[in-house]
């Protein structure tokens, strides 16, 4: 037996919260998601001494989902504002334990959606994953954003990746804080692309320790809360694997495809395998494949190498019937330049053509 979202919202509406009325009713639910006997959201508070007051509502929430049919795990998160009345909130959260989060300075929390929206001024979302961790993705996703931009498209990224945000270090943004006006955040600019990252929202090395709930309210919160503008395309540096975060982005965002980045091994390819099912499952187009790490040229003798193997995800597109999109060669300058902050694609030489090359195929193609 299955459980509906209506179902469950009629429950939340029978538990009382203190000063009257119901969690529903005194619009407290927050990022519900009801799936695969899966119930998760978050409740807000008003404040934290009223988030303090809540715990036996959470409780309650908990005991009396937990014994619906067809449920078989809650994951409920309380959250409240860390400011003072005035001030722009910041969301903190209670989880299990788990350390507080990040500030995200923003105004109010995103509304439930009944399925996946535009987001305003973005004409193209472009989801960039991979199957593994390790395969080069965000570095990829930075260079190709920079490479788009010089080609004269208006280009986004959002880093995604929320346990392993890489890209304010790739594009020279390390220290530096977006601003709110309460309401909405004002992203950083960087080599041509508009950044938003939750990396931008903590000090370099500190550790998300999130639930499910609170990374999609982060995310819808990333999407929806930044200025991003009038953008040709938004890409989405996803993280590795096909969780929570891929879920909620195709869920809610109206995601015009998915690149999908892999290197030529064969244990690479077997998680490719899984990220493109996984985009098939949520019904979003699979746009093609990138070979990272392709080849490696000596620089000092010229001697080309392989170390990764060489054509293997070539030969997986041709099989799969999906479009590769190109090659990206192994080299010392990409990570050199991205600790720097200056990605390889903002200036010239080989591995700046072919990511320029890359930038023209999605071009070309309508994709960017």
């Amino acid at each position: 037996m299955t459980i509906s979202r209506e179902r469950v919202l009629q429950e939340l509406a029978e538990i009382a919260v203190p000063g009257g009325g119901n969690l529903v009713s005194q619009d407290l639910v927050r990022a519900l998601s009801v799936e695969s006997g899966l119930v998760r959201f978050v409740i807000e508070a008003g404040d934290a001494a009223t988030a303090r007051a809540l715990a036996p509502v959470e409780a309650e929430a908990q005991r009396r989902l937990s014994a619906l049919p067809g449920v078989e795990k809650v994951q409920i998160v309380t959250t409240a504002p860390a400011a003072p009345r005035g001030a722009p909130p910041q969301v903190v959260a209670r989880s299990g334990g788990a350390s507080d989060p990040p500030s995200l300075k923003i105004g109010r929390h995103p509304t439930p959606q009944a399925g996946p929206a535009p987001v305003g001024g973005v004409a193209r979302i472009v989801a960039i994953g991979s199957g593994k961790g390790g395969v080069g993705k965000s570095t990829l996703t930075s260079n190709l954003a920079v490479a788009l931009a010089r080609q004269g498209r208006r280009v986004g990224l959002l880093d995604a990746d929320i346990y392993g945000p890489s890209q304010p270090r790739m594009l020279g943004l390390t220290g530096q804080r977006p601003t709110s006006d309460g309401q909405m955040i004002e992203p950083l600019h960087a080599h041509g692309v508009t950044v938003m990252s939750l990396g931008l929202m903590m000090k370099e090395g500190e550790a998300v320790v999130w639930r499910g709930p609170m990374l999609m309210g982060a995310l819808q919160q990333m999407l929806n809360q930044v200025k991003w503008g009038e953008l040709d395309v938004l890409l989405v540096d996803l993280p590795p694997g096909t969780g929570d975060v891929q879920l909620s982005l195709c869920q809610k965002a109206q995601v015009t495809g998915a690149i999908i980045v892999s290197t030529p091994q064969d244990v690479a390819l077997i998680d490719a395998r899984r990220a493109i099912d996984m985009f098939d499952k949520l019904k979003t187009p699979v746009l093609g494949l990138v070979e990272n790490m392709s080849t490696y040229v000596c620089p000092n003798c010229g001697h080309e190498a392989h170390l990764f193997g060489h054509g293997g995800v070539a030969a997986e597109a041709q099989m799969l019937g999906l479009p590769f999109l190109g090659e990206i060669p192994l080299s010392l300058d990409v990570r050199l330049a991205g600790d720097e902050g200056a990605p390889i694609a903002s200036g010239d030489g080989p591995v700046a053509q072919s990511f320029a090359r890359l930038a023209a195929r999605l071009i070309a193609d309508g994709l960017a």
